[in-house]
């Protein structure tokens, strides 16, 4: 072997070592990598690396309509599918509510948090926000008696408003239940509730804060 040869060997050799050993670093970093000891990256820099429409809707859209649809897909197909079976409006709205609770706790809910950009984003849209826990199913069915009652309290202020402007009879009803206008009703009376819990929520962890 020459003089040249000699001397540009141990250079390649040290220049292939530190480049196994750059490479091994990587992959320790990626294996051992979390949500912990990952560096923050900013809304702006994720945005980059997403795929999608050119049209960029903002993430309380695009929630306010997932939890809009719901409930007025569950109007059409309960309230308006099951109206000519069901001869009790009270039995009829029961059966609804328990039918939207669990549309909620298996479908709405997954759906936000499938379309969450950050981690646990969509907690702060959702009523009963545990991850992983069998609780929420009976939860939400409760939750959705709850605000069907409000939604049908909504209806009856409404009719009996316009029918003393009006001067009308008590049998007849003005505003008709719809999917469109009762899935808008749902969707306010949903983020009310919503709404109270995160305050009340915020309201405890500064509270319970040291120093306080």
């Amino acid at each position: 072997m020459s003089k040249k040869n000699r001397q540009n060997k141990p250079q390649e050799d040290f220049k292939q070592a530190d480049y196994y050993k750059l490479k091994t670093k990587a992959v320790d970093d990626l294996v051992s990598a979390s949500p912990e000891n990952s560096p923050p990256v900013s809304d702006a820099e994720l945005r980059k690396y997403r795929s999608g429409p050119k049209i960029k809707l903002a993430e309380w859209v695009i929630f306010c309509f997932i939890k809009w649809w719901f409930p007025a897909a569950g109007c059409f197909f309960f309230l308006w599918g099951l109206g000519t079976y069901v001869a009790s409006q009270l039995d009829l709205m029961a059966i609804a509510a328990i039918a939207m609770g669990m549309v909620t706790d298996l479908l709405t809910n997954n759906a936000l948090r499938f379309l969450e950009k950050v981690p646990r984003s969509a907690d702060k849209w959702i009523m009963c926000s545990k991850r992983k826990s069998y609780a929420t199913f009976p939860l939400n069915i409760l939750y959705a008696i709850v605000l069907m009652f409000f939604v049908y309290m909504t209806y009856s202020v409404i009719n009996l408003s316009i029918i003393r402007i009006r001067n009308l009879t008590a049998d007849v009803v003005p505003l008709a239940i719809e999917p469109i206008l009762f899935g808008l009703f749902w969707l306010g009376w949903d983020l009310a509730f919503v709404g109270l819990k995160n305050t009340l929520q915020r309201a405890l962890k500064d509270a319970r804060k040291p120093g306080r």
